[in-house]
Protein backbone atom coordinates (compact mmCIF):
# COMPACT_ATOMS: atom_id res chain seq x y z
CA UNK A 1 0.00 0.00 0.00
CA UNK A 2 1.88 3.06 -1.24
CA UNK A 3 -0.73 5.63 -0.25
CA UNK A 4 -2.40 5.94 3.14
CA UNK A 5 -5.18 3.37 3.33
CA UNK A 6 -7.56 4.04 6.21
CA UNK A 7 -9.11 1.39 8.43
CA UNK A 8 -12.49 2.35 7.00
CA UNK A 9 -11.41 1.38 3.47
CA UNK A 10 -13.67 -1.46 2.22
CA UNK A 11 -10.59 -3.41 1.18
CA UNK A 12 -9.67 -3.87 4.83
CA UNK A 13 -13.04 -5.33 5.83
CA UNK A 14 -13.00 -7.51 2.71
CA UNK A 15 -9.90 -9.44 3.84
CA UNK A 16 -11.01 -12.97 4.83
CA UNK A 17 -10.63 -13.95 8.46
CA UNK A 18 -9.43 -17.43 9.44
CA UNK A 19 -9.16 -17.31 13.22
CA UNK A 20 -6.26 -19.48 14.36
CA UNK A 21 -7.23 -19.58 18.04
CA UNK A 22 -3.84 -18.42 19.27
CA UNK A 23 -4.03 -17.27 22.91
CA UNK A 24 -3.59 -13.82 24.36
CA UNK A 25 -0.56 -13.53 26.61
CA UNK A 26 0.43 -11.02 29.29
CA UNK A 27 3.51 -9.14 28.08
CA UNK A 28 4.51 -8.33 31.67
CA UNK A 29 5.47 -11.94 32.35
CA UNK A 30 9.19 -12.45 32.29
CA UNK A 31 9.92 -8.73 32.46
CA UNK A 32 11.59 -8.57 29.05
CA UNK A 33 9.39 -5.70 27.86
CA UNK A 34 9.07 -2.37 29.63
CA UNK A 35 5.35 -1.77 30.23
CA UNK A 36 3.80 1.62 30.91
CA UNK A 37 0.69 1.66 33.12
CA UNK A 38 -0.97 4.89 31.93
CA UNK A 39 -3.84 2.91 30.37
CA UNK A 40 -4.00 0.11 32.91
CA UNK A 41 -7.52 -1.23 33.49
CA UNK A 42 -9.05 -3.37 36.24
CA UNK A 43 -8.51 -6.64 34.32
CA UNK A 44 -5.11 -5.63 32.90
CA UNK A 45 -6.50 -6.20 29.41
CA UNK A 46 -4.16 -3.51 28.10
CA UNK A 47 -1.10 -5.71 28.77
CA UNK A 48 -2.25 -8.60 26.57
CA UNK A 49 -1.52 -9.39 22.92
CA UNK A 50 -1.52 -12.53 20.83
CA UNK A 51 1.39 -14.87 21.42
CA UNK A 52 2.74 -14.22 17.94
CA UNK A 53 2.66 -10.47 18.45
CA UNK A 54 4.53 -10.82 21.74
CA UNK A 55 7.23 -12.94 20.12
CA UNK A 56 7.72 -10.35 17.39
CA UNK A 57 7.94 -7.51 19.92
CA UNK A 58 10.70 -9.36 21.74
CA UNK A 59 12.51 -9.82 18.44
CA UNK A 60 12.08 -6.13 17.56
CA UNK A 61 13.57 -5.12 20.89
CA UNK A 62 16.65 -7.23 20.13
CA UNK A 63 17.07 -5.29 16.87
CA UNK A 64 17.15 -1.86 18.55
CA UNK A 65 20.46 -0.03 18.95
CA UNK A 66 22.11 -0.20 22.34
CA UNK A 67 20.61 2.06 24.98
CA UNK A 68 17.08 1.92 23.54
CA UNK A 69 14.10 -0.17 24.63
CA UNK A 70 10.51 -0.58 23.54
CA UNK A 71 7.97 1.01 25.85
CA UNK A 72 4.70 -0.95 25.60
CA UNK A 73 1.61 1.16 26.34
CA UNK A 74 -1.50 -0.70 25.12
CA UNK A 75 -2.30 -3.97 23.44
CA UNK A 76 -5.66 -5.71 23.73
CA UNK A 77 -8.75 -3.50 23.95
CA UNK A 78 -12.19 -5.01 24.65
CA UNK A 79 -14.65 -4.55 21.80
CA UNK A 80 -17.02 -2.57 24.03
CA UNK A 81 -14.26 -0.05 24.82
CA UNK A 82 -13.25 0.14 21.17
CA UNK A 83 -16.85 0.94 20.26
CA UNK A 84 -16.99 3.66 22.92
CA UNK A 85 -13.77 5.27 21.69
CA UNK A 86 -14.96 5.23 18.08
CA UNK A 87 -18.39 6.68 18.85
CA UNK A 88 -16.91 9.43 21.02
CA UNK A 89 -14.52 10.48 18.29
CA UNK A 90 -17.29 10.41 15.70
CA UNK A 91 -19.30 12.80 17.87
CA UNK A 92 -16.27 15.07 18.28
CA UNK A 93 -15.81 15.25 14.52
CA UNK A 94 -19.51 15.90 13.93
CA UNK A 95 -19.32 18.86 16.30
CA UNK A 96 -16.21 20.21 14.57
CA UNK A 97 -17.52 19.63 11.03
CA UNK A 98 -21.34 19.70 11.03
CA UNK A 99 -21.32 20.06 7.22
CA UNK A 100 -19.62 16.71 6.67
CA UNK A 101 -21.76 13.79 5.47
CA UNK A 102 -21.82 10.63 7.57
CA UNK A 103 -19.45 8.79 5.23
CA UNK A 104 -16.82 11.50 5.55
CA UNK A 105 -17.11 11.54 9.33
CA UNK A 106 -16.75 7.76 9.46
CA UNK A 107 -13.64 7.81 7.26
CA UNK A 108 -12.07 10.68 9.21
CA UNK A 109 -12.75 8.94 12.51
CA UNK A 110 -10.90 5.87 11.27
CA UNK A 111 -7.68 7.89 11.01
CA UNK A 112 -7.50 7.80 14.81
CA UNK A 113 -9.82 5.03 16.06
CA UNK A 114 -10.50 1.83 14.14
CA UNK A 115 -14.12 0.95 13.37
CA UNK A 116 -15.08 -1.73 15.91
CA UNK A 117 -15.77 -4.46 13.38
CA UNK A 118 -12.17 -4.64 12.15
CA UNK A 119 -10.26 -3.14 15.08
CA UNK A 120 -6.80 -4.72 15.45
CA UNK A 121 -6.65 -3.95 19.18
CA UNK A 122 -9.78 -6.00 19.84
CA UNK A 123 -8.15 -8.96 18.10
CA UNK A 124 -5.06 -8.74 20.30
CA UNK A 125 -3.16 -8.03 17.10
CA UNK A 126 -2.13 -4.42 17.70
CA UNK A 127 0.13 -2.59 20.07
CA UNK A 128 0.65 1.08 20.83
CA UNK A 129 4.24 1.65 21.83
CA UNK A 130 7.18 4.02 21.76
CA UNK A 131 10.86 4.16 22.68
CA UNK A 132 12.58 4.63 26.04
CA UNK A 133 16.21 5.02 26.99
CA UNK A 134 18.16 2.54 29.09
CA UNK A 135 16.89 4.18 32.29
CA UNK A 136 13.27 3.80 31.20
CA UNK A 137 12.66 7.43 30.29
CA UNK A 138 10.18 7.87 27.45
CA UNK A 139 11.72 9.59 24.45
CA UNK A 140 10.25 12.34 22.27
CA UNK A 141 9.00 11.04 18.93
CA UNK A 142 7.39 14.27 17.81
CA UNK A 143 3.97 14.12 19.48
CA UNK A 144 2.55 12.57 22.58
CA UNK A 145 1.27 9.05 22.10
CA UNK A 146 -2.40 8.98 21.08
CA UNK A 147 -2.36 12.58 19.85
CA UNK A 148 -5.22 13.02 17.40
CA UNK A 149 -4.75 14.55 13.94
CA UNK A 150 -6.60 17.64 15.18
CA UNK A 151 -4.50 18.03 18.33
CA UNK A 152 -1.19 17.45 16.54
CA UNK A 153 -2.00 19.23 13.27
CA UNK A 154 -1.19 15.99 11.48
CA UNK A 155 2.17 15.44 13.18
CA UNK A 156 0.84 12.09 14.46
CA UNK A 157 1.17 10.73 10.92
CA UNK A 158 4.23 8.50 10.80
CA UNK A 159 5.78 10.34 7.86
CA UNK A 160 4.79 13.84 9.01
CA UNK A 161 7.28 16.49 8.01
CA UNK A 162 6.58 19.00 10.77
CA UNK A 163 8.61 17.29 13.49
CA UNK A 164 12.20 17.69 14.60
CA UNK A 165 15.09 15.76 13.08
CA UNK A 166 15.75 13.80 16.27
CA UNK A 167 12.12 12.72 16.59
CA UNK A 168 12.09 11.70 12.93
CA UNK A 169 15.23 9.65 13.43
CA UNK A 170 13.69 7.89 16.43
CA UNK A 171 10.55 7.09 14.46
CA UNK A 172 12.79 5.56 11.82
CA UNK A 173 14.62 3.45 14.39
CA UNK A 174 11.35 2.23 15.92
CA UNK A 175 9.87 1.49 12.52
CA UNK A 176 12.90 -0.35 11.20
CA UNK A 177 12.96 -2.74 14.16
CA UNK A 178 9.23 -3.42 14.14
CA UNK A 179 9.06 -3.85 10.37
CA UNK A 180 11.97 -6.28 10.45
CA UNK A 181 10.10 -8.26 13.10
CA UNK A 182 7.06 -8.57 10.82
CA UNK A 183 4.70 -5.88 12.11
CA UNK A 184 3.06 -3.17 10.01
CA UNK A 185 2.33 0.44 10.93
CA UNK A 186 -0.94 2.30 10.62
CA UNK A 187 0.46 5.40 8.91
CA UNK A 188 -1.80 7.93 10.63
CA UNK A 189 -0.43 6.87 14.05
CA UNK A 190 3.34 6.48 14.42
CA UNK A 191 2.86 4.44 17.62
CA UNK A 192 0.37 1.85 16.26
CA UNK A 193 1.78 -1.44 14.93
CA UNK A 194 0.09 -4.76 14.28
CA UNK A 195 0.49 -8.32 13.11
CA UNK A 196 -2.13 -10.88 12.06
CA UNK A 197 -5.15 -8.58 11.67
CA UNK A 198 -6.98 -7.62 8.49
CA UNK A 199 -5.01 -4.39 8.03
CA UNK A 200 -1.73 -6.28 8.38
CA UNK A 201 -2.91 -8.85 5.83
CA UNK A 202 -3.86 -6.19 3.29
CA UNK A 203 -0.59 -4.29 3.79
CA UNK A 204 1.47 -7.47 3.61
CA UNK A 205 -0.32 -9.05 0.67
CA UNK A 206 -1.45 -12.01 2.75
CA UNK A 207 -4.58 -13.92 1.64
CA UNK A 208 -6.29 -13.87 5.05
CA UNK A 209 -5.99 -12.60 8.63
CA UNK A 210 -5.38 -15.21 11.36
CA UNK A 211 -6.49 -12.96 14.25
CA UNK A 212 -10.06 -11.73 14.67
CA UNK A 213 -11.95 -9.98 17.49
CA UNK A 214 -12.13 -12.02 20.67
CA UNK A 215 -12.79 -11.84 24.39
CA UNK A 216 -9.96 -11.63 26.91
CA UNK A 217 -11.16 -14.59 29.00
Amino acid sequence: MSQVVLMSDPRVAAVPLQECGEPLVDVRRGGALMVDVRLQDAESAFAHVRKGVHERLLHAQELLPGGLRLLFVEGYRPLSLQRTYFEEYVEELRALHPQWPAEQVHAAASRYVSPPGIAPHSAGAAVDLTLADAEGRELDLGTRMNASPEESAGACYTEAGAIGAEARERRGILGSALTAAGLVNYPTEWWHWSFGDRYWALASGEPFAPYGPRELR
